[in-house]
């Protein structure tokens, strides 16, 4: 499931969280209404990096160091981080020396059909889309 700005303000969705055994996602981790409060209110298990921050990693430090900084938090609180909007080889590799080892983006595929999907499962080259 993934938690979106106006959800999570509401009352309902609070008590449905705490009755439910899901996995909690919080979308564009780092931008908009996204808080470091929701890893304390909500049983948070992944953190998903927005795609503007994973694009601007080679071109200012800062970024990069906002983005290294969300990994290792989401990795000591026990979160899986995944980084949006991966398009060049030189953002895959920073993010893995920075231990980030989920993503998605162009650099992997353009959206699928499922049926391409399933065509690329049974072919037994999916797993090169998937991570």
């Amino acid at each position: 499931m993934f938690l979106n700005r106006s959800a999570v303000g509401s009352d309902h969705f609070t008590a449905t969280v705490s009755i439910r055994q899901r996995q909690f996602a919080v979308n564009d981790f780092g931008t908009g209404y996204s808080s470091l409060s929701y890893l304390r209110q909500f049983p948070i298990d992944v953190l998903k990096i927005d795609q503007s921050f994973i694009h601007q990693i080679a071109a200012d430090p800062e970024v990069s160091s906002i983005v290294s900084a969300i990994i290792h938090m989401g990795k000591s609180l026990k979160h899986l981080v995944i980084a949006e909007g991966i398009e060049t080889r030189e953002q895959r590799t920073y993010l893995q020396t920075q231990r980030c080892t989920e993503g998605r983006g162009y650099l992997f595929s353009r959206p699928l059909a499922a049926a391409q999907f399933a065509h690329l499962l049974q072919m037994g080259i999916a797993e090169t889309v998937v991570h």
